[in-house]
């Protein structure tokens, strides 16, 4: 009989042997299949979704407003309505791509859902200012430091050079302004007046 085990012995450690000078080392026979570390891990079906409304910001953010378009329409679409803070991202991406025209038609249409947001207000500011209604402008940006308490910085300096521009309307008709665009939360949005 202990024959019988020195033999059984002497297989396992040759199979051992023989699996650790394989291309898989031991994880190929010993430990189970081998895993191609190129290969792509597999999609948890169970996990939550990324959030739409989100992913939208962080794309306007980058710059990617034909994407930020797109998720905010998927993020009305899982929600089942269209809300100010969406209307607020699509006139915001709109602004972005230069469409000011659509831009201010859906930044009016969020401040009639949500007419107590500074950050709504503001954005329909930088939209004005861009299509030169100066006066209107600076009435809007009024509103929106109000409704602020005047806590936020990015509104100060848009009132601040909205009415710097009306002051001296001929002298600095030609000189770009950086209006900053707010969304609700930590971010800020910079939009060039030269778009």
């Amino acid at each position: 009989m202990t024959s019988w085990l020195r033999a059984l012995a002497a297989l396992l450690i040759l199979n051992t042997a023989l699996a650790a000078c394989s291309s898989g080392g031991f994880g190929a026979s010993v430990f189970g299949p081998k895993v191609d570390p190129l290969d792509a891990p597999g999609v948890d079906l169970r996990a939550d979704g990324a959030d739409n409304l989100e992913t939208g910001h962080r794309l306007v953010s980058s710059g990617q407003y034909e994407l930020a378009i797109r998720s905010f329409n998927r993020a009305a679409i899982d929600r089942g309505t269209v809300d100010a803070e969406i209307l607020s991202g699509l006139g915001t991406a709109n602004l972005g791509l230069g469409r000011l025209g659509q831009a201010e038609i859906l930044l009016r249409r969020a401040v009639e859902r949500d007419a107590t947001s500074p950050e709504i207000w503001n954005n329909l500011g930088v939209v004005l200012m861009e299509r030169g209604k100066n006066a209107d402008a600076t009435q809007i940006f009024r509103k929106a430091f109000a409704l602020d308490n005047g806590e936020s910085v990015s509104i100060r300096d848009n009132l601040r050079l909205a009415l710097e521009k009306n002051e001296n309307f001929g002298a600095a008709s030609g000189t770009p302004q950086d209006y900053k665009l707010v969304r609700r939360g930590s971010a800020d949005y910079v939009i060039r007046s030269g778009l």
